[in-house]
C-alpha cells in the first residue's frame, strides 16, 4: 500500500453521485457542464451522456456472486472517483461502479470533478494522459491507497488504443467505442471489480460473520 495525495480537504469538498447527477441536471438547465468550457459541443456530449447514465443505472445488474463478495468486505473503504460530467467513458462506467459500492454498507463513495483537481489527476495519469474516470480506493482509517482502477475495461481500453492508432475518423471512433458499452452492458467491469476487490477488501464469507443479514 502506498500513501495518496487524497487528502482529508479533498474528500470534504468531493460529492456523492446523487449530487453529481443533480449537478449536471442543474448545469444543462442553463446550457452548461462542468469545467470551464461551455460551448455547444460540450453541452451537448454531456446531454447525451445524462441519457447514457440513466440508461446504464438500469441497465447494470448485480449478479449473486458480486453481491456475495461485496457483502464480504469487512474494511471501510473510500471509493474515490475523477469524471468530469462531458465525459462518454464517465457516464458508461461511473453509474455501474457506484452499484458496485453501494452494495457494500462499508464503502463510501466520492466523486471528484477532474480539471478542479489537477494536483489528483496528475498523480494517476493513463499513459501520461488525463484519462477519466479513475476510480482510486482508499483505506477508510489510515487513507493508505489500495488500488485503482480506469479509465475504461480493458477490452475498451484497447478498442481505443487501436482505434487512436489507427486514427480512426472522429465519429467513427465515438460510435464503435459506445456501441461496445452498449453491448457489454456492464458486464466485463463487473467481472474485472470481481478481481480487484479480493486485492482491496479485507474479505470474510457471509456464511462465517457474526452479523445476522436480513
Amino acid at each position: 500500500m502506498s500513501k495518496t495525495v487524497i487528502t482529508s480537504e479533498h474528500l470534504a469538498k468531493a460529492i456523492t453521485y446523487t449530487q453529481y447527477r443533480e449537478l449536471i441536471d442543474t448545469l444543462l438547465a442553463e446550457n452548461k457542464t462542468t469545467g470551464t468550457n461551455h460551448s455547444e459541443p460540450m453541452v451537448e456530449y454531456t446531454r447525451m451522456n445524462a441519457q447514457r447514465m440513466r440508461r446504464v443505472e438500469k441497465t447494470t445488474v448485480l449478479d449473486n456472486e458480486m453481491v456475495d463478495l461485496m457483502l464480504s468486505v469487512q474494511n471501510k473503504m473510500i471509493w474515490v472517483i475523477l469524471t468530469e460530467a462531458w465525459c462518454g467513458d464517465a457516464a458508461q462506467t461511473v453509474p455501474a461502479l457506484v452499484k458496485i459500492a453501494d452494495a457494500s454498507p462499508l464503502i463510501d463513495v466520492k466523486l471528484m470533478l477532474r480539471d478542479e483537481h489537477p494536483e489528483v489527476m496528475d498523480a494517476y495519469l493513463t499513459n501520461g494522459g488525463r484519462s477519466i474516470p479513475k476510480l482510486i480506493v482508499l483505506d477508510a482509517e489510515t487513507m493508505e491507497e489500495l488500488g485503482t482502477w480506469g479509465p475504461r475495461p480493458e477490452p475498451a481500453q484497447q478498442l481505443f488504443m487501436d482505434m487512436k492508432a489507427q486514427e480512426v475518423p472522429y465519429k467513427e471512433f465515438v460510435e464503435k467505442l459506445h456501441g461496445w458499452y452498449g453491448k457489454d452492458r456492464s458486464k466485463t467491469l463487473l467481472q474485472e471489480l470481481k478481481q480487484l476487490i479480493p486485492q482491496w477488501g479485507h474479505l470474510q464469507k457471509i456464511e462465517e460473520q457474526p452479523v445476522e443479514r436480513f
